[in-house]
């Protein structure tokens, strides 16, 4: 029933012997802050599987106990709440994270016009290709959020003595076309990042800053 979501991080880089102040060290130093921003998202990825792997372990024993159990499948349902409350505050700081970062890569467009030609172009598709990754990175928090939503109908659900198997097995089915969609969008991200890092690095080598990579 549980998946992990895999997310992609951007490259962490050091800048080694760079001179005067050209557009594409003013640049350099914008997209590394945006890194240095995005890190209380990536923080937040150990603790949040952790909260979903908990939360499958209490699906788990809730599935197999019987009607007459009631009393326990309404505590497990409600620890269960509480993971699902959790991840949702995760989500916030990981929101407030990425927004962050996204100012903050917003400025590198203000030295475009000042670029040679060659990294001017990959400039270009570079911010086109992260503008497109926090879009996408929107859209996957908010699926995540809905589909915590219908978690939390499913535990409800569990604790409601006229639960019909109709019902159970609908919500269900809901819950699963959520995990479904989260997974197609977090497959754009992780697509978006790739590109996006690769593209960084080919910026820097075109506009020739010497660059170590850590």
């Amino acid at each position: 029933m549980r998946r992990l979501l895999q997310f992609g991080f951007l490259l962490t880089l050091v800048l080694a012997g760079c001179s005067g102040e050209s557009a594409a060290n003013d640049m350099y130093d914008h997209l590394e802050k945006t890194v240095e921003l995005e890190q209380p998202f990536a923080e937040q990825q150990e603790p949040f599987q952790a909260l979903e792997k908990e939360e499958q372990e209490l699906y788990n024993q809730i599935i197999e106990l019987t009607a007459d159990q009631m009393d326990e499948i309404t505590s497990l349902s409600e620890q269960a709440i509480t993971t699902i409350e959790d991840r949702k505050e995760l989500l916030q700081t990981e929101l407030e994270s990425m927004q962050k970062a996204e100012q903050e890569f917003s400025q590198v467009k203000e030295y475009i016009d000042d670029l040679d030609e060659e990294p001017k172009k990959i400039a270009e598709e570079m911010i086109q290709t992260m503008e497109q990754r926090y879009k996408v990175y929107q859209q996957l928090n908010d699926a995540y959020l809905a589909s915590l939503d219908q978690d939390k109908k499913l535990y409800e659900l569990f604790m409601d003595e006229k639960l019909t198997e109709e019902e159970l097995r609908n919500q269900i089915d809901t819950v699963n076309q959520s995990y479904d969609d989260i997974m197609e969008i977090n497959k754009q991200f992780n697509e978006l990042t790739d590109t996006y890092n690769q593209l960084k690095e080919d910026f820097y080598k075109a506009a020739d800053l010497n660059v170590v990579y850590e």
